[in-house]
Parts: structure tokens; sequence; C-alpha cells
């Protein structure tokens, strides 16, 4: 495995680019921020005329257009669009306007390891992936850090595919923490199963069912609330810091004994076989069949689910709480006027 830092990269290479950043959500935002108190001077922000990030990215400064007339002329071109949307995107509004011997970008390899989009043979095919939120990238890079960042290299024809990566990667605030070298099979079913077993659907369910468990046995929905959900940002702190032994060591040895005798009991043998049920279908591109069919659908079932945990007791409970610590709004990550 390659590391690189600051100390690695040019960073005049992106300066000196015309550079789109397409969509202005949460990563779109970050790297388009990021980009410009790095250096970068000549940004475009391309977005769909109408649609709720156009003020957004016009308030915060950037020159804002239709997503064709934005990549004309540019020398690279980050695709931050959701999953679902940019094969669409980038077969209708960017391979015609792209110009001959551009670069274009990616902060996730899924259309690109999964076959959906297949750029032009000219252009340059990079990855510069944060291990992180977009939210994350930018109020790391805003208070002098950075969150490590994957780069991976697809196609390289004009011969500096690699050192274009690790200069955007750089001004988004991933050199001052690590850049590390992959390709797009690894970073795309890595991140996916992380995403699915682990951080977002492993947690959430877990924190979950937590909470029905205590509910369901008597106790108050407030303190299911606190037990499962509030205080697991406490220990989550305590990983990011240290790793799993840090954690150990800063709860109590009650709390030490009952995780470690009590904690495989929760995450058994058969959890484990499912994940890896859950890999293999990463792995074969069944998910990313699947995920393409629900959205050429309309998005039933995502919608769907949205809604029952939406209408989730833990989530009226939380709003409830959280109202009434202020401090949690007043330094939140995800404002949702301006990011």
């Amino acid at each position: 495995m390659r590391v690189y830092y600051d100390k690695d990269a040019d960073l005049s290479i992106i300066q000196n680019m015309q550079v789109t950043v397409v969509g202005y959500g949460s990563q779109g935002h970050a790297h388009a921020n990021n980009l410009r108190d790095s250096g970068v001077s000549n940004i475009r922000v391309g977005l769909r005329p109408g649609g709720g990030s156009w003020a957004k990215a016009e308030a915060a400064g950037f020159q804002v257009a239709p997503v064709a007339e934005a990549v004309v002329g540019a020398d690279l071109v980050m695709i931050l669009t959701p999953d679902e949307h940019q094969q669409r995107i980038y077969a209708e509004e960017i391979a015609p306007n792209i110009k001959d011997g551009g670069a274009i970008a990616f902060a996730h390899g899924f259309n690109i390891h999964f076959g959906l989009i297949e750029p032009r043979e000219d252009l340059d095919v990079v990855m510069i992936a944060p291990k992180g939120p977009g939210h994350t990238v930018r109020s790391t890079y805003t208070e002098g850090g950075g969150v490590p960042s994957l780069i991976a290299v697809g196609r390289d024809p004009g011969g500096q595919a690699k050192e274009i990566a690790l200069s955007y990667a750089c001004a988004i605030g991933a050199g001052r923490a690590a850049i590390i070298e992959t390709n797009f099979r690894e970073e795309t079913e890595t991140d996916l199963f992380g995403e699915q077993a682990v951080l977002c659907g492993g947690a959430a369910a877990l924190v979950t069912a937590g909470f029905e468990t205590l509910v369901e046995a008597g106790y108050a929905p407030e303190m299911a609330y606190f037990e499962c959900l509030h205080e697991l940002k406490l220990i989550v702190d305590f990983f990011y810091e240290g790793g799993v032994g840090n954690m150990w060591y800063t709860v109590s040895n009650t709390a030490e004994y009952g995780g470690l005798t009590r904690g495989s009991r929760i995450v058994t043998d058969d959890t484990k076989r499912e994940m890896k049920r859950i890999l293999t279908e990463i792995q074969s591109g069944r998910f990313a069949r699947e995920f393409v069919s629900e959205n050429q659908a309309g998005a039933p079932t995502i919608k769907a689910m949205r809604r029952m945990s939406q209408d989730h007791e833990i989530e009226r409970v939380g709003e409830r709480l959280r109202a009434m610590m202020p401090w949690i709004q007043a330094n939140k990550l995800v404002d949702r006027a301006k990011n």
C-alpha cells in the first residue's frame, strides 16, 4: 500500500486547471469550497436548472451553470451527483461537451467498476474518494486538518493522471492526513460493504433493535434513546481516536467485561456468514443490478423504507430530546439551507 502526503504532490497542477464540480450536495459543496480555499481559482459548478442546490452554490460565490454548459472547456470534471444519476448525466451532458484530452474524476468507483459509465478513450479517468461524508471533509479542512482519501487511476492517456489525482486530493485536504493509492474495484467493493454491513446498515439496525428491546421491556423511550443512540457518539469517538483497545481502556470495568462477554452473542457466527453473503452480492454485481433496477422503477423500496424509518418512535423521541440540547444544533455539521 502506497501512502502520500502534501509533500508528495504538486498543488500547482490543480491550481492551474479549469475545474468543473458536477453536483453541490454533501461532497460537492465540500470539494468546491476546499478547492477554492486551496487556490483553485477557476471553478464552475454544474447543476440541474431549478434544483435546490443552485441557490446554495450561487450564495457561496461560485459560477453556476447547467451541466452541459459548465463542462465546456474544463480540464477536469469531478462528478459528485448521486450514483444513480451519473450514468445519464455523463452520457447526455458530459460526454458530448467535455473537451478532448480532458480528465474525468469520481469520488466513488461504482459507475466505473460496474461498467455503467464507459468514458471516452481520450479522457483521463481518476478517482479521489474521501473516507468520510462531505460535511466532514469540509469541516475538517476548515479546522486545519483533512480527511484521508483514496486515489485510483482508471485510464491515463495523458500520462499525468496520478499526478492530477494527487494534486486534487491535496487541494481538498487529504494530504494533511493520508492519500492511499488503490484501484476502482477495491474502493467500490470495500466501500459498499462497509456502508451496508457496518457503518450505515449494521449500525442503524443495531441501534434501532436495542431501542426497541428496551421500550418493549417497559423502559422509558428517553432512557432507551440515550443508552442506544445518543451515547454511541462517545464510543465511536474513542474508536476514532485510538482504536478498539482505546475504547475498552476508557470505559468502566463493568462495561468492558459485559461488552467482551456479551458482544459476540449479538454479532454471532451467523452474522458474519450474512456479512460474507452481502460481500458476495457486491462482488458479483448483484447489488449494483438491484440498485439500478430500483431506481429505474422510481425507487419504491427506498422511499417506503425512508417513510418507515422517519415514522419510527426513535426519531420522534430523538427530535424532542435534541431540542433540549441546543449545543448540538449550534455545532451541527449538516445545515440543509447551505450544504
